[in-house]
């Protein structure tokens, strides 16, 4: 008689689910697993891949707190983040109730997601056409309406909130969606209480939906949070990091020392400390938001 495990399962069925779990565990470690471990021990050495590694230990981490383009580059990607979560999220949960409360239609939750089944760089480029000082139909359409051409992409204060709003643009709808999946799970009997109670949509909305939308929303906030830090693709089919500085986000100025100084080492240094600082940010973000629970769990 086979044995039975705690969960139920039997040894056999056991060694069945580790073999079709085989694949998974291929990838993890080829593609994730050993890329990671081999990042973090070229932090610590000097390497351009013409020569083998040499042994620098801690130089490339004090070498980067003191390089004034990689602090540049934290503040620019920090102005990034700001931007677009907090734009993000708030047009998100503005669209998703009004999905909610006023239609469940199919045909708008497909258009609304239409933008995010386009590549980003295909985006980025349809809109760095559209904001082209010269030839593009934005600033053609400011002319025509008296308002001053802007240098959207060329110019050191719009380069970054023009960035920030195409990757809005594009992410939001699916980030709305998400937010509409947390609102339809919510119990409608809860609604109807408190509108019996007398209780406002303001009030239904605070005391209600939002702390029910905990978990959800923690969800969406370390999703964006960690793509946010990740920006790359739309910076370098549009700025490429410019003008001057202004857009060089932190996972540019890596590719930069990575794949055009080759500076292997110094790129993965910097790459080791993103990755414990997107680790930081995600777990402190799940405990503040109680992300484990919402007032039904209660």
């Amino acid at each position: 008689m086979a044995t039975t495990t705690q969960k139920g399962f039997t040894q056999s069925q056991f060694a069945i689910a580790m073999v079709f779990l085989i694949p998974s565990f291929i990838g993890f470690f080829g593609f994730f697993a050993w890329p990671a471990l081999r990042g973090i021990y070229l932090s610590f050495t000097e390497y351009d891949m013409l020569r083998d590694p040499v042994w620098t230990g801690i130089d490339n981490y004090v070498n980067m707190f003191q390089d004034p383009i990689f602090l540049n580059s934290i503040g620019v990607t920090l102005e990034y983040v700001f931007l677009n979560i907090g734009i993000q999220t708030v047009l998100a949960l503005l669209i998703a109730v009004l999905l909610h409360r006023f239609t469940r239609s199919i045909v708008i939750r497909g258009i609304i997601l239409l933008p995010y089944l386009i590549a980003n760089v295909i985006v980025a480029l349809v809109w760095y056409w559209l904001c082209d000082y010269n030839l593009g139909l934005i600033n053609s359409a400011l002319d025509g309406l008296g308002i001053q051409r802007m240098g959207f992409f060329g110019n050191e204060t719009l380069a970054m909130p023009t960035i920030a709003f195409v990757n809005v643009w594009r992410h939001v709808g699916y980030t709305a969606l998400l937010i509409f999946a947390g609102l339809v799970a919510i119990p409608r009997d809860v609604y109807e209480a408190a509108e019996v109670d007398g209780a406002g949509e303001w009030r239904i909305f605070r005391s209600i939906t939002l702390p029910l939308l905990r978990p959800v929303l923690a969800f969406v906030l370390v999703v964006t949070l960690v793509g946010s830090f990740q920006i790359y693709d739309t910076i370098a089919v549009t700025t490429e990091g410019g003008p001057v500085h202004a857009t060089r986000a932190i996972n540019v100025y890596i590719f930069q020392q990575a794949f055009e100084q080759r500076n292997f080492g110094y790129a993965s240094a910097m790459a080791v400390i993103l990755m414990i600082f997107l680790a930081f940010i995600a777990i402190a973000q799940n405990k503040l938001l109680k992300a484990n629970e919402n007032d039904l769990d209660r």
